[in-house]
């Protein structure tokens, strides 16, 4: 032990930890190895957090550095950074990590009955390279529920609990003393400017890293709004990076989660957040209420596990003798972040939820039958079947219960409404509940954007007088361009090629077509069964359109983009109520807020005094999303021409359609 103790601190005992303290930390740990090999790796924790971290010479001698770089006495800097510590710092307890899993249970069958379902094998895999190597579990986040599940079916399948970064404003009583005896540690909002806080959490960081305990956080940073996957935060993964990069572990696994609900609960907080609410603070009343509407029916609650991802193979081997260097900008961790969440979205699996909701999302404000629903979703359904997308459960649409079953849960939250007074029943979204239903039906959007891309393509390819074929691939990377901080597209080259093959799937010798001229290129259209555009691209585009026409308006003057947002909620209901804006899902503070982002990358909202140039290009830019709301109306036409009979019977049902859309 004398050996190993000099060893460890090295030479500057003085400034280390004592022979005395070394023992009994070596005398605890070896118990805890005894006391796991009886219980499993369920209660693998750390006992020691603060006295490992703390009695470490590179932590000492760190925070010496540190406060001579800010001026300040070490004995101040140090008392901070033990505070920061117990802050921030886990402290697990065996007896709370039982009964949380009980109360777990508990609280999601309340709303979700047994219905948790996920892949044991693919678990009893994870186990194992937890074995050998820190596991990191990055999964999506659109619930409070979230890391509730997710941690019980880790409990139930004999994991160690997870060291999972909260939110600070999660730490009330008693919440936050409860998870985070089994496992949350919990990290501010906002750090940039607290040196000693970065310091402590990087080296705790560091500590978990070196120790093999699986690491938890939201690499979205917050819970989507919206039901699309977020843009990633660097932040917690710049440090993982940096820890592995500097040796703390010969390798660390990333293992992207995709979890998906039929429903949720916080469904119409999400809505009237978009509508411009503002979000409600967490507390234990809040929580109360939480507990109280997990009473309702929501479904089925599904985990999938991706790929995962080795640092090792991503950034390279490690190297003991590096700095630290946790850089958020570095373009190896943007990629790394990118590929997290593109294999999150392969694996978010396709429910009957969001697509009977895409369904009817697609019917505007038309009320539709059972049976157009159903066929709807058939072409749908061949969709997800062509492309083998992951699945939850494809609704069989020659059998109308299941389908009738699924509106009926929908029309209980009251995202959907029937009317059955008639002489059958009807069935629409329900009064200001489109951004629910969008909610639902953007968690798998993401399938759906290169069809709905390729269409206003061709549609452009039509409108062309020149080279239908350039025209086509113009407009396909111009919307590629124009809709980057809503999706996670590939770089341009693969991006191109992942079009080609999604049209050669479905369109066959579709490039010669468009080589034929725009008669051709009309002809494919008319050939459409399903058109995806007006389902998934028109909310993104109509929203973009409203903040345009106010960019434009601006002129060559300054753009407040806080107010930007403000007025654009009003001037968006003004558009829905002279039909300027089709979808009332359109009028939403974050799609307002991701179009300003756009402009804000074109410099078009801080322009320079002077620019004589500002005025024209804002007007460009606000005309590109004006061309593509107009060439999605264009797409729309030809569905509402087929569904008259004007398109796709007879050559002279087509004729009548072309006679009609000239007119138009």
């Amino acid at each position: 032990l004398r050996e190993r103790w000099k060893a460890t601190v090295g030479a500057v005992q003085g400034e280390a930890t004592g022979l005395a303290d070394f023992v009994v930390r070596q005398a605890t740990l070896a118990l805890e190895r005894a006391e796991r090999r009886l219980r499993g790796a369920r209660y693998k924790v750390p006992r020691l957090v603060h006295e490992d971290i703390l009695g470490r010479h590179a932590f000492r001698g760190g925070l010496a550095r540190l406060a001579r770089s800010l001026g300040e006495k070490e004995d101040k800097v140090r008392r901070a950074a033990e505070g920061y510590l117990s802050e921030i710092a886990a402290t697990h307890s065996p007896f709370v990590i039982d009964t949380l899993a009980h109360l777990i249970r508990a609280l999601y069958t309340r709303g979700y009955g047994e219905n948790l379902h996920y892949d044991a094998a693919t678990l009893e895999e994870i186990y194992r390279l937890g074995q050998r190597y820190p596991i990191v579990f990055l999964p999506t986040h659109k619930s409070n529920l979230d890391h509730l599940v997710l941690q019980y079916a880790l409990h139930e399948h004999g994991h160690p609990p997870n060291h999972t970064a909260g939110g600070i404003n999660m730490n009330f009583f008693p919440v936050g003393p409860l998870v985070r005896r089994s496992g949350v540690f919990f990290i501010r909002r906002s750090f940039k400017d607290n040196e000693t806080y970065k310091f402590v959490l990087h080296h705790y960081i560091d500590y978990l890293v070196e120790k093999r305990f699986s690491l938890e956080w939201y690499l979205e940073g917050g819970r989507s709004r919206s039901g699309k996957l977020l843009p990633p935060r660097f932040g917690l993964l710049a440090y993982v990076a940096d820890a592995f990069q500097r040796a703390k572990a010969d390798d660390v696994l990333l293992v992207p989660v995709a979890i998906a609900y039929d429903q949720i609960q916080e469904v119409g907080d999400y809505a009237a957040e978009q509508r411009g609410g503002t979000k409600q603070a967490e507390s234990f009343g809040w929580f109360l209420r939480v507990v109280r509407k997990l009473g309702r029916r929501y479904g089925d609650i599904h985990l999938r596990f991706a790929e995962p991802i080795s640092l090792r193979s991503t950034l390279g081997a490690p190297d003991a003798g590096a700095e630290p260097n946790p850089d958020e900008r570095n373009l190896a961790l943007q990629k790394l972040a990118f590929d997290v969440c593109v294999r999150i979205n392969k694996v978010t699996p396709i429910t009957p939820t969001s697509l009977v909701t895409l369904a009817l999302l697609g019917a505007g404000d038309r009320a539709v039958t059972l049976a157009e629903v159903a066929r709807a979703l058939g072409y749908l359904n061949q969709y997800v079947v062509r492309h083998e997308l992951p699945v939850t459960e494809l609704l069989d649409t020659d059998d109308p219960a299941p389908i009738r079953r699924v509106l009926e849960h929908l029309a209980e939250n009251g995202v959907v409404a029937c009317f059955d007074e008639g002489a059958q029943a009807v069935y629409h979204i329900g009064p200001d509940q489109h951004l629910a239903a969008a909610y639902y039906r953007n968690t798998i959007i993401h399938f759906f954007v290169g069809a709905a891309i390729a269409e206003v393509a061709l549609v452009a390819a039509m409108e062309s007088d020149g080279d239908c074929e350039q025209a086509f691939w113009d407009e396909a990377l111009a919307l590629r361009d124009r809709l980057k901080f809503e999706f996670f597209f590939a770089p341009r080259d693969a991006f191109r090629s992942e079009l080609a093959a999604l049209l050669d799937a479905r369109v066959p010798a579709w490039q010669d077509r468009l080589a034929a001229g725009p008669a051709a290129v009309r002809e494919l259209l008319f050939e459409r069964n399903l058109f995806y555009a007006p389902l998934v691209l028109r909310p993104f585009l109509e929203a973009y359109q409203v903040v345009g026409d106010l960019v434009a308006s601006a002129g060559d003057e300054a753009i407040d983009g806080g107010r930007l947002v403000g007025r654009a909620l009003a001037l968006g209901k003004q558009y829905v109520l002279q039909r300027r804006v089709r979808s009332a899902e359109s009028v939403s503070k974050i799609l307002f807020q991701t179009a300003l982002k756009l402009a804000d990358n074109r410099d078009l909202v801080a322009v320079d005094d002077g620019d004589a140039s500002a005025s024209a290009r804002r007007a460009a830019f606000a005309a590109e999303l004006r061309d593509d709301v107009r060439r999605i109306e264009a797409i729309d036409a030809l569905a509402a021409g087929r569904r008259a009979g004007w398109v796709g019977g007879d050559e002279g049902a087509t004729e009548r359609y072309k006679s009609l859309e000239g007119q138009r």
